[in-house]
Parts: structure tokens; sequence; C-alpha cells
């Protein structure tokens, strides 16, 4: 199992990764309006890995048996696996190359709450806000938590979906 749980495990960090270095070069990066539904779906293809991985598992070494519990490990692992590697991309691309990412995105935000006719008080407060916010972040390990719980939720609940569908017990 611990093979398996590798090999999928990076390939799934491997297509987050790359998926993120792609928009980075392409320059797409800071499509703030799109850039969520871009990354969300980087993560959901990775994680189908999640499903390739069980069910090979299971038709492969358990004779077509696996329990919820076992599903979930495999799922489980390579959701820690996955997120590491993606983690440690972000991190890279962050401190090398997407510095000023912070203050791209809090200029454009203050320019749609401009455009709604936010009042100016509530931008200031917005603005001190996500100052605030950037510094925390410029630390490593304040970030890389964070970015942990950006992906690690949706590997669990890919992993619940895939435990869930795939368990038996012939």
């Amino acid at each position: 199992m611990k093979k398996l749980v590798w090999t999928f495990g990076l390939i799934a960090g491997l297509i987050c990764s790359v998926w993120m270095a792609g928009f980075i070069l392409l320059g797409k990066f800071d499509d703030f309006d799109n850039g969520v539904i871009y990354g969300y779906a980087s993560m959901i293809i990775a994680f189908s890995m999640i499903f390739v991985a069980i069910k090979s598992y299971r038709d492969k070494h358990l004779d077509g048996k696996i329990s919820f519990k076992t599903a979930f490990k495999i799922g489980l692992y390579i959701t820690l696996i996955a997120s590491t590697l993606y983690v440690f991309t972000w991190l890279f691309c962050y401190f090398n190359f997407l510095h000023d990412i912070g203050d791209k995105y809090v200029a454009h935000t203050i320019e749609k709450m401009k455009a709604n006719h936010t009042p100016q008080i509530e931008i200031d407060k917005y603005r001190t806000a996500m100052n605030d916010f950037g510094k925390k972040y410029d630390n490593p390990i304040y970030n890389a938590l964070l970015t942990y719980t950006e992906i690690v939720p949706v590997g669990l609940l890919i992993t619940l979906i895939c435990a869930f569908i795939l368990k038996s017990k012939k």
C-alpha cells in the first residue's frame, strides 16, 4: 500500500503544482475573478487519483473487497502527500515570484469596492485588515498552514466520497 499511496500522492501533487506553475508562467495567476475556479478545478482533477488508487488497491490486492477505513486511509495519505507538495510549490512561488500578489489582490478588491460605491471608511478598514494579514502571511509557517487549509479539505471530501463509493464487503 505504501508504494501505491506515494505514487498516487505524488501524481496528484504534481497535477496541482504543474497547474499552478502553468498559470504563473502564462501570467494568469492574478485573474482574481476566476482564480478560485481554476485552483479548485485543479485540486478536484488531482484528487481524482484517490478514486483510481483505492479502486486499484481493492481490485488488485484485496480481491475486490475493501473496508471504508482502509479506503479512507489510502485517500488520507494521498491527500497529505499531494497537499504537502502543493504547499511547498506555493511557498516557493510566493516567496520567489508572487510576493506582490497580495498587494495586487487588495488593489483589485478596492477598485471593485469603489465601483460599488462602498464608503471610504469601509475601504480603509479593509485596507488595514489586509495589511495586517499580509504581515502574517509573510511568515512561511503561517503561510504554509493557511495553504494547507485551502487544499486538505478538498482532499478529505473526495476521500470520504471515494471511500463510501468503493467500500465493499463481498
